[in-house]
């Protein structure tokens, strides 16, 4: 017949006694009062129906069956101590990011290498995602130490920064370009495939190029779902994408793309952002990857403070208006 536990707390109490044969000592261990450490073994030992100490002038000794007790407990204790020891230092050495997948690859990639190299102890895995994962970010998403993602909120009462903000400009193939003369002014582009015509990015960048009445409906739609995709057909020369120039600058550096026009647009009001779950904050691997990535994007130009201030998230946003979703996907 089982028998049922005594309380945690009264066992936890007599074990820490039985391997100190102190209260005292016990009670320092366990952050209690000499006297709330006795109380816990008195209880227990009018739980179990015999004694388990026996109370001499200034010390106490174990029982007979104590005495036995004691061993098991100790060892099931110490068996827990090494499951708990052993499962926070695997966490602690193990940083798993989720990133939206056009920062993954072409950002992080990149760069992970620098930042691995600067604490080579820690274990580093990249979830990237793509659209699932973002009206409603899944549970390997949210189970992520840190994420960066684009254009929404992070999770309520998540800790963020924003990082990269919202442009976009058209880039395509040099080879492309030269294949239909020259690209000059922006209804040139027109000359060669849209990828993805139905992004109103494109609304946005024509009618701040001059052409606010500018109809790309009636072309056919090629989602890609994703910058990195899309700037993949672009450097393979099936067409013109709207891009992000930041997270697209090596291909711009190495002449894979070419950005015909000085005319970037933004959507101010979003950015790429990193958060993590304020039970994140005091992590140190956490810690490790948010400074790596805030100083990486400082050297590269961007705005942001030698002391950045995390913000507090609200309510995720989950209605996103067209012309920024296309950003959501990466």
């Amino acid at each position: 017949m089982a028998t049922n536990l005594p309380p945690l707390s009264a066992i936890r109490a007599f074990e820490a006694a039985s391997r100190h044969l102190s209260f005292t000592r016990a009670a320092e261990e366990l952050g209690m009062t000499q006297a709330a450490v006795s109380y816990q073994i008195k209880l227990l030992e009018e739980k179990l129906g015999f004694a388990l100490f026996v109370r001499l002038p200034r010390k106490i000794e174990l029982t007979e069956k104590g005495l036995k007790l004691s061993g098991q407990v100790i060892l099931a204790f110490g068996s827990l101590r090494d499951a708990f020891d052993d499962i926070v230092d695997q966490d602690a050495n193990h940083l798993v990011i989720s990133s939206n997948t056009t920062l993954a690859v072409n950002w992080l990639a990149t760069r992970i290498h620098k930042f691995q190299a600067l604490n080579a102890d820690l274990t580093i895995r990249i979830l990237p995602y793509g659209p699932s994962g973002i009206a409603t970010p899944d549970a390997a998403v949210l189970s992520a130490d840190v994420m960066i993602s684009a254009c929404y909120k992070p999770p309520k009462d998540w800790l963020f920064h924003d990082l990269v903000p919202v442009t976009f400009t058209p880039m395509l193939s040099p080879a492309l370009a030269q294949s239909v003369g020259g690209i000059h002014t922006p209804l040139d582009l027109l000359k060669v495939t849209i990828i993805d015509p139905q992004d109103d990015w494109w609304a946005v960048w024509f009618s701040d190029a001059g052409y606010p009445d500018l109809d790309l409906s009636h072309l056919p739609s090629s989602r890609m779902g994703s910058q990195a995709l899309e700037a993949n057909r672009a450097i393979a020369g099936h067409g013109v994408a709207i891009l992000t120039p930041y997270l697209n600058q090596t291909a711009l550096d190495t002449g894979l793309l070419l950005q015909p026009f000085d005319i970037i647009s933004a959507i101010s009001s979003d950015s790429w952002n990193i958060s993590y779950p304020q039970s994140n904050k005091n992590s140190r691997k956490v810690r490790l990857f948010r400074d790596w990535v805030f100083a990486e994007m400082r050297q590269d130009g961007l705005p942001i403070p030698i002391s950045p201030v995390m913000r507090l998230s609200g309510d995720r946003q989950t209605n996103i208006p067209s012309a920024e979703a296309a950003l959501l996907t990466g």
